[in-house]
């Protein structure tokens, strides 16, 4: 008798074969048979009508303190991950020096928009070292499992304190131990190194994050010690303002080591034709023997805009200002009241620059929820702007009513990055690129403006079912894309795929039923920190190593997860295929 048989279902298997009509059987946490299974079940679902695919690994995100006190990581846990990836952009929390905890905080605060009163609060700190922070994070239960990499931030920190901290150039022998820490943090368990050169990314005193500039020979240095220990990824985000520079130690590095590069790439909406030459140069690098990959996103990088949220198109109004400080309800009493909307709405700023004249682009302002759907593919028609114009009122009048919406909940949507012409026609090109893997989601962080936690879900009501601007994709592939592929890429082969002797993280999906709740703004944090969810509907059931551990939206209790500690090798049988 198998431990669970999911039954009749539509197994999409992740591996981009069209999908078949099947059971699963599960024993001992992993898939034991595929297709028809006669053999009974001590636990089974009937999954007639319903998709089976496998659970979804998320390699971007940024859960390094929340992993710390929360078994659950949600979002990600309510939209079928059953595998999480975190420690990108060079940030996190080891190594730590005590006298650094707040320091270290603050980075995390100003970069990934996460409540620096929350991760006070929250973490506990029982590590210094990179493999202690894995030793504390292995004795906490989870109902997914989690995988971490090592900052660059945090490590050159740690070995250059102040001059780390003040992009100093590094020495020789500075270099030497930061690849020593590396290559420690690698054999304890982590999946590679991470780091951030990109000037977006700054600390609360508005400096950019260590590493930014670190010189190639620091790059090249480091990324040899994950050469040395045999795995690992070299996971950045970059501005690429000189390409060509950048790809020439990452094609180093990815040559002399046989490891990969994980690069971010997002459209420009001052360079918008540059994505593509950084696939050529990624397909050139690829050619050469170096295993570069793009790590792309499924929708833009926005901003969710609400009275709660971390910024608002009236942030700056000093009459705003004087009852900003108030509780959410107290204030909504004054918002709603006609003479401190006038107040508010007719009172002129001065211009404002970067994030200030990003708040006042009604041009790129949108309702997120129209005719009860989420939209983040908008018209240019339906901006704030053209709606101001159409109904002959100012765009700050036509945002303050969406604003007040929902009992004062309405959310505007601000697209910053992948949507410089407003449709997503590039996306679909850079998802038929070879040389990219689905990420981004950046689950866990700008808790006070995103919430892209929900891109897996999106890629199959959105991608595969709902478009209507432009081309879907098919379902077979966009499984793939964020099981199988994204697994590979971090060395998990015993994951990703539903075939006998792979782990049984599996997911059955009312497909027709599958959506996604539009945001919420909830305090649950610790401290009472703020962070934007959203929620999904139509996931039957999830289960992570043979376990369920969601059924219909509810957690069942189960706690099967566990820290992964390097690469996982694929079952005897699929390595050999």
């Amino acid at each position: 008798m198998y431990d669970l048989v999911i039954r009749g279902g539509l197994v999409v298997d992740g591996t981009g074969a069209p999908a078949q009509q099947g059971d699963v059987a599960v024993s001992g946490g992993v898939i034991a048979k595929v297709g028809a299974v006669p053999e009974l079940g001590r636990r089974e679902i009937d999954a007639k009508g319903l998709l089976v695919t496998p659970g979804w690994v998320d390699i971007h995100t940024h859960y390094d303190g929340q992993v710390t006190w929360d078994s659950y990581l949600s979002p990600s846990c309510w939209h079928g991950v059953t595998t999480v990836v975190m420690g990108n952009c060079g940030v996190g929390f080891a190594p730590a020096r005590p006298d650094r905890h707040e320091w270290l905080i603050g980075i995390m605060e100003a970069v990934e928009d996460i409540p620096g009163s929350a991760l006070a609060e929250g973490m506990k700190w029982d590590w210094e070292t990179f493999p202690e922070y894995l030793d504390s994070l292995e004795k906490k239960p989870r109902v997914l499992d989690v995988a971490a990499q090592a900052p660059h931030s945090a490590i050159r920190a740690y070995v250059m304190d102040e001059r780390g901290a003040r992009n100093e150039v590094a020495t020789p022998e500075d270099i030497a131990e930061m690849a020593r820490i590396t290559r420690e943090a690698v054999q304890a368990g982590a999946l590679g190194f991470s780091t951030s050169r990109t000037a977006l990314h700054r600390t609360k005193d508005g400096e950019v994050i260590p590493g930014t500039f670190a010189g190639a020979d620091e790059m090249i240095g480091i990324g040899r010690a994950l050469g040395a220990a045999g795995h690992g990824v070299f996971e950045l985000a970059s501005d690429m303002t000189i390409p060509e520079d950048e790809f020439a130690w990452m094609a180093e590095f990815a040559k002399e080591t046989g490891l990969p590069v994980n690069f971010s790439l997002l459209q420009s909406p001052f360079q918008p034709d540059k994505w593509r030459d950084m696939l050529a140069l990624t397909a050139q690098a690829q050619a050469q023997g170096a295993n570069i990959k793009a790590g792309i996103a499924c929708r833009p990088t926005g901003m969710v805009l609400g009275w709660q949220s971390t910024v608002h198109p009236f942030m700056r109004k000093s009459a705003y200002r004087q009852i900003a400080h108030l509780p959410f309800a107290q204030r909504l009493e004054h918002l709603r009241d006609p003479a401190v909307r006038e107040a508010i709405i007719g009172e002129v700023t001065p211009p404002a620059a970067a994030m200030g004249a990003l708040l006042q682009d009604f041009g790129n302002m949108f309702r997120l929820e129209r005719d009860g759907q989420l939209d983040y593919e908008p018209r240019v028609e339906d901006s704030v702007a053209a709606q101001a114009a159409r109904e002959g009122r100012t765009p700050e009048a036509v945002v303050y009513d969406m604003l007040m919406e929902n009992d004062g909940r309405g959310y505007i949507y601000l697209p910053l990055l992948n949507y410089a012409e407003h449709n997503f026609d590039h996306i679909a090109q850079m998802m038929d690129d070879p040389n990219t893997v689905l990420s981004l989601s950046d689950g866990g962080a700008h808790c006070g403006v995103i919430c892209d936690a929900s891109f897996p879900t999106y890629m199959l009501t959105y991608w595969v079912r709902d478009r209507v601007r432009g081309r879907r994709m098919p379902l077979e592939k966009v499984v793939s894309m964020q099981t199988r592929e994204t697994a590979a890429l971090y060395g998990l082969h015993d994951r990703g795929v539903v075939a006998p002797g792979m782990k049984a993280d599996l997911n059955v999906i009312d497909f027709e039923a599958l959506s996604i709740q539009a945001p919420e703004m909830i305090f649950d944090l610790p401290a009472e920190g703020r962070r934007l969810i959203q929620k999904a509907s139509g996931y039957r059931a999830t289960v992570v190593s043979g376990v369920v551990t969601f059924e219909d939206g509810e957690a069942t209790g189960e706690m099967p997860g566990k820290l992964i500690r390097g690469p996982q090798a694929a079952p005897i049988a699929l390595a050999a295929e």
